[in-house]
């Protein structure tokens, strides 16, 4: 398996996807500022890859990801490529002291307003629209309608009862009926609110985020047998875990943005012992692993310069040996009944 390698979303809706994306988190400023090079570095990288799917969000950067992802597609044929941008969060003009950086620094004077209605998605998507300098996106995600953003499973729930109850999921469903967009989901960090989705509405992919890698395994009770069973696509995000799977049981190892706990700090260590035993890094176990499940149909880590777009692609695409999953079920860090991947 490549990285440049096609897939189609799903069935009844055939946009292309290459096995490996690009996520526009980290050219957001996420956690540290990077430098406008570094980033046109990453995107340029990822195109020379022949990588053709692109997801960004107004979050990120507060538009800064959007932007720079903006000036890249000058560029590049448009045609060529699949793009997706996400709505929930408008970004308001404000006073310096009123700004919501969340996790993502050097951003732009904005603050945030939630906003999951039928006005609120136009007006996002229309926003999107005009930073990244192009007439249409490919997919469109509902963003982060879930308890990790929201504080609580309450807030959350209130987020899903708005998307349904004030017109927003009709807007998505109008966009995609008018062929404005190819497609419609969400982009979030728990699996359980996609599966509340799928029970209430007509999604053709969710973004999950970190939710399904070789520390969690939980989205295999009962989530990702229901996106194969709908023909439903996953876009896997996250496949280090924001950062441990990828630097190991270091010190300031981060876990779900945060810094790692013990337990998983420990957890980490004996999962880099076997791949030692195999000659093989952490990294490239992780990056792999979560392409094992047919449901899983692009994986999109980040990268903050080229040279870490072209490390990710080496690394996507290099033969594992198949005694190193059958190793760590056997010492109980994987799930039994977790799909590994075939002559990858």
């Amino acid at each position: 398996m490549k990285a440049s390698d096609v897939v189609s979303l799903r069935a009844t809706r055939p946009v292309p996807l290459t096995r490996m994306g690009f996520g526009g988190a980290p050219l957001g400023n996420l956690y540290r500022r990077i430098s406008d090079e570094d980033a046109q570095g990453a995107l340029q990288a990822a195109w020379a890859a022949g990588i053709r799917y692109f997801d960004t969000a107004p979050q990120y950067g507060l538009g800064r990801s959007e932007q720079r992802f903006g000036t890249a597609l000058q560029g590049w044929d448009r045609r060529a490529l699949t793009l997706s941008t996400k709505i929930g969060r408008l970004l308001v003009d404000c006073a310096p002291h009123e700004v919501t950086p969340e996790a993502f620094v050097d951003v732009p004077q904005k603050r945030i307003v939630f906003d999951y209605s039928y006005d609120g998605v136009m007006r996002s998507h229309e926003a999107s629209l005009q930073r990244l300098g192009v007439d249409a996106v490919d997919i469109l995600l509902v963003h982060d309608v879930d308890t990790f953003s929201h504080g609580s499973a309450e807030a959350a729930d209130a987020r899903v009862r708005e998307l349904f109850d004030d017109g927003g999921y009709r807007a998505l469903t109008e966009l995609r009926d008018a062929g404005v967009i190819r497609a419609i989901g969400a982009g979030v960090n728990e699996w359980q609110v996609c599966e509340r989705l799928l029970g209430l509405g007509d999604f053709d992919c969710f973004l999950l985020a970190g939710r399904y890698t070789l520390l969690e395994q939980e989205a295999l009770e009962s989530f990702l047998p229901l996106c194969v069973q709908r023909d439903v696509a996953v876009i896997l995000g996250g496949p280090y875990n924001s950062g441990i799977l990828a630097t190991g049981a270091v010190d300031g190892a981060r876990y779900n943005y945060a810094p790692a706990p013990p337990e998983i700090m420990e957890r980490v260590r004996r999962i880099e012992a076997v791949c030692a035993a195999h000659g093989v890094r952490l990294i490239e176990a992780a990056l792999q692993f979560v392409m094992g499940h047919p449901a899983v149909r692009t994986v999109i880590p980040g990268a903050v310069n080229a040279a870490e777009v072209e490390a990710n692609v080496g690394i996507f695409s290099r033969p594992l040996p198949a005694a190193l999953w059958s190793d760590l079920k056997s010492a109980s860090l994987l799930r039994g009944d977790a799909p590994v991947p075939e002559g990858h």
